[in-house]
């Protein structure tokens, strides 16, 4: 049994390659419970500092890329203790094969660690987000997705950065400067990307919507569900979603309907010149009656007699109210317009008829000196 582990196959023993086997398949089989165990000792720490954090949405986020990190991790550790065969040595553009797989098990080390730190900045983000729906100001949450988003981002750029220099071991210096000429290059391809970039910054620092707004905009309206560094995504009436670009945002005339103070309504009644005045003035004095019944839900009103020419009476009706939800509003229209019509049907008044009579007359002059009547 020793002279079988002891037999080198490929300049390493065969105990060597069983050891680091069993080192890999311990780990694969024990990852999710050696993560489990290191999350549930973080969580410890993050328990004492937010108490609102439950431990299923800590673990739950943290588990998987932890898992792979210190899976990963002993992998390419158990590895590097094997020699490298001498018989698989050769050149590839000029680098030895040993050297590439080196490299290779350092790229994947930093591409977990990367994935772990953008996992635990969702996190940090997690626990903001729910600290932040305790206070009433928007801004808050608004302002935690956007640099959650942005450190994402910087965290995938370093992450890069860090394999071009040990991965290729490249000088990131003289990586960023020609990175700086293909940039400006690129910049002037992805104009438009930069704009709505830079409208991302005016949006979260001008602050002239929020998430959870409703907003009307180039002719869109609905509810505003996210705001990224590229667009703003708008649940519209009609439960789809639309994704306007936020240069678009910034450079349109954005109506925010969610900070109206008041919601208006207006009525004009249009009724037949020949409308008794009393009825009139009577109508008018029970319709201010009716708003005033209102005194909660209804902030000032005024009713009127507008207009009086040929083709009949008009009296205008306004009311603001206090900032209803939409389907409040209509709840109250609704019940106002149908007391209003039962007001006018006791006045027994006549709406004036939106038509107009149209005569053809004979003008044939076979018709004699006959006076011409209509037809119609």
């Amino acid at each position: 049994m020793k002279e079988f582990l002891d037999k080198i196959i490929l300049d390493n023993s065969v105990q060597s390659y069983l050891v680091v086997i069993g080192t890999i398949l311990f780990v694969l089989l024990i990852k999710r419970f050696l993560s489990h165990w290191v999350a549930s000792l973080l969580y410890i720490f993050v328990k004492h500092n937010w108490k609102t954090i439950q431990k299923k949405e800590f673990v739950s986020l943290l588990i998987k890329p932890l898992a792979w990190f210190i899976t990963v991790s002993i992998a390419v550790f158990a590895i590097d203790k094997l020699n490298f065969p001498q018989a698989w040595l050769y050149k590839i553009y000029g680098h030895p094969t040993d050297e590439i797989l080196d490299k290779a098990g350092t790229c994947l080390i930093i591409i977990y660690f990367t994935w772990f730190v953008t996992s635990f900045i969702d996190f940090i983000a997690l626990i903001l987000e729910q600290k932040a729906k305790t206070t009433k100001d928007k801004s808050d949450d608004q302002l935690i997705v956007f640099f959650r988003d942005f450190l994402k981002v910087i965290v995938t750029i370093l992450g890069i950065l860090l394999i071009i220099k040990a991965g290729f071991n490249q000088d990131v210096g003289t990586v960023l400067t020609g990175l700086s000429i293909v940039g400006a290059a690129m910049a002037l391809a992805a104009k438009e990307s930069l704009e709505n970039l830079i409208a991302s910054f005016i949006i979260f620092f001008d602050k002239p919507f929020y998430t959870g707004d409703t907003l009307k905009v180039n002719n869109v309206t609905g509810t505003v569900e996210h705001i990224g560094l590229r667009s703003t995504r708008i649940r519209t009436v009609d439960k789809t979603l639309v994704t306007v670009p936020n240069k678009q945002m910034v450079d349109s005339v954005v109506d925010n309907l969610s900070m109206r103070i008041q919601r208006r309504a207006e009525i004009k009644l249009e009724f037949v010149a020949k409308s008794s005045t009393a009825d009139i003035e009577k109508l008018i004095r029970e319709t201010e009656q009716m708003l005033a019944q209102h005194q909660e839900e209804i902030v000032k009103f005024s009713v009127f007699f507008s207009d009086f020419n040929k083709n009949g009476i008009t009296i205008s009706i306004e009311y603001f109210t206090i900032p209803f939800t939409m389907t409040d509003f209509n709840r109250l229209k609704q019940s106002f317009n149908l007391t209003l019509k039962k007001s006018i049907e006791q006045l027994k008044l006549e709406l004036a008829s939106g038509g107009s009579d149209i005569n053809i007359f004979n003008n044939d002059p076979g018709a004699g000196s006959a006076k011409s009547q209509p037809i119609i």
